[in-house]
């Protein structure tokens, strides 16, 4: 095997852990372009198709999450997790990396544990304002842990906490487009304030009812909305936007290729509480009402959330209260230009830059050592 580098970055499940993984992977081809990366996903998950598509070679372990719900299924799951940490041993010993990173998700576990087992320094990077459990329990034996938020002291080490940031997908603040440009590859009125209603790739169901039980409201207003519906509610979103007829003032898609022109487009976003989304938000100073998901681990999306509502730098609404207030208050907040300048101005304050840059130096720092006192 040669002298490069050789980093093994494991995780994925979800945009929100595969986006990170995928910049702190550019970043160390950036920076140092003969390093050798190998990614670990999970069988079936999203990471099995992005990663390849980015340019990188990925295995893929049988790893699958715990039912918390019929603690019977989760027999199949622990053999499942006896099988991932035999086949992370493997992949360990015949690729031999000098550090080992984790995102979170699913094969993170097995595989980052594997790798402290065996003497490989490892690095996880929390993406979230509530610690999540795979990285709770990689902690111990992390020798770096990269965060997004202050007072993650409470669930690690802070010996080993460094404060990084959630490094975002890459080429956000590439855009070339006017706002003008933007409204108008949407099919949209430039003079009107406009509204990003963004529930990720799959969806969310209570962001698009709110938005199929408000289409008279929306109709009667001044502004106009570009919906992303996720792919498992196009169709129903296309049904009520037919019965509607067909409002000008709405764009409504499954899936958003270009965020770029998304984010230039809007004066205000809607959008669920992920890590990896407040992320880009601060970055671009977008004002933003958050809707956190109450269906996630440790209700981790309302902390998210919280962060920032404390901070006067984002709008909260509980799911449970979404159709009832949402698009009233998204409405409301559009036509108010000081409200949005600023949470505009707020929010810039809680950015990170070169997040994945910064994390890609503290790999090299754990592998250049490592390979210095093992001397391969």
């Amino acid at each position: 095997m040669n002298d490069n580098l050789r980093i093994i970055i494991s995780g994925g499940g979800t945009g929100g852990h595969i986006f990170p993984a995928l910049s702190i992977a550019n970043a160390i081809k950036e920076a140092r372009p003969d390093t050798e990366i190998l990614f670990v996903g999970a069988e079936g998950r999203m990471e099995m198709q992005r990663v390849p598509a980015a340019g990188y070679k990925i295995v893929g372990l049988p790893v699958a999450g715990f039912d918390r719900k019929n603690m019977l299924k989760n027999f199949a799951v622990i053999v499942r997790l006896i099988r991932s940490q035999i086949m992370a041993r493997k992949i360990i010993s015949d690729f031999r990396p000098h550090a080992a990173v984790g995102v979170g998700g699913y094969a993170s576990g097995p595989t980052l544990r594997m790798a402290g087992t065996m003497g490989i320094p490892t690095l996880i990077q929390e993406q979230n304002s509530y610690a999540g459990v795979t990285n709770k329990l990689l902690a111990a034996k992390a020798e770096k842990i990269c965060v997004a938020y202050p007072g993650m002291e409470k669930f690690f080490d802070k010996n080993k906490i460094i404060m990084t940031g959630n490094p975002v997908r890459q080429g956000l603040l590439d855009n070339k487009l006017t706002k003008e440009e933007a409204i108008k590859s949407f099919g949209l009125n430039p003079s009107k304030k406009t509204i990003l209603i963004v529930g990720g790739s799959l969806g969310a169901r209570t962001l698009n009812n709110c938005v199929m039980h408000a289409m008279d409201k929306i109709k009667q207003s001044d502004v106009q909305f570009i919906w992303q519906t996720g792919k498992f509610y196009i169709n129903e979103a296309k049904k009520c936007y037919s019965e509607a007829g067909s409002p000008e003032m709405i764009h409504t898609t499954d899936f958003i290729s270009d965020m770029n022109a998304a984010y230039t487009a809007a004066d205000l976003v809607v959008s669920r509480a992920g890590a990896g989304s407040i992320s880009e938000f601060c970055l671009l100073g977008k004002p933003v009402i958050l809707v956190p998901s109450p269906n996630v681990a440790e209700d981790h999306q309302t902390k998210n959330a919280m962060a920032l509502v404390d901070k006067n730098a984002a709008v909260y609404v509980k799911d449970s209260e979404a159709e009832e207030k949402l698009i009233d208050t998204a409405i409301e907040l559009a036509n108010d230009t000081t409200k949005l300048n600023a949470l505009s101005e707020n929010i810039k304050e809680l950015a990170f830059h070169n997040s994945a840059a910064i994390i890609a130096e503290e790999v090299f720092k754990l592998a250049d050592k490592y390979k210095k006192e093992h001397g391969r």
